[in-house]
């Protein structure tokens, strides 16, 4: 089931407005996405950032859920391009279908979601091969608000550079 673009109601509680607010932000990347032809998910538009495509950005956001709920919260080990690859490593997918990222944000979404549904937001990560390894569900909450509608902002910028696509498509 799609995630909604609609604001959390102005009085729920904290937990329902963090949550609320960061599937608003899920919601509006995989939105941006959507009728982008391969060609163009895969292109770089942006002069100074030649990796942030449409396609690396949604891979980045997939692996970014995937360390601040399973590695930082939970304690697993690192792994994926974000450790394997190198610096910014789970941009570069130049080969993989924007369909299969997408699908692959969406199921790490939803297991981040379970996560989230598991944990207080008092509680802290159990990782110790990070400093933020500390952080509480509630800063980590905040952060992926951020991060999430930081990009979704990039990607505001590379859809109209791609098609002259602007605002809420």
């Amino acid at each position: 089931m799609p995630l909604s673009r609609t604001r959390p109601d102005y009085t729920a509680d904290e937990r329902t407005q963090l949550l609320g607010w960061l599937d608003m932000q899920r919601a509006i990347i995989t939105w941006k996405c959507e009728g982008l032809p391969e060609e163009a998910a895969h292109r770089a538009v942006l002069p100074a950032s030649p990796l942030m495509t449409a396609a690396g950005l949604i891979s980045h956001l997939r692996w970014v859920e995937q360390y601040w709920f399973e590695v930082v919260l939970l304690g697993h080990p690192s792994s994926g391009p974000r450790f394997e690859g190198g610096k910014d490593g789970d941009f570069l997918v130049a080969d993989v279908p924007l369909a299969q990222l997408l699908e692959e944000y969406e199921a790490q979404c939803a297991a981040a979601n379970e996560i989230i549904a598991a944990h207080s937001l008092d509680d802290t990560g159990r990782s110790t091969e990070f400093e933020a390894g500390a952080a509480s569900m509630r800063w980590i909450l905040l952060h992926m608000i951020e991060e999430t509608a930081r990009h979704a902002g990039h990607l505001d910028a590379i859809r109209e550079l791609l098609d002259g696509g602007t605002g809420y498509r």
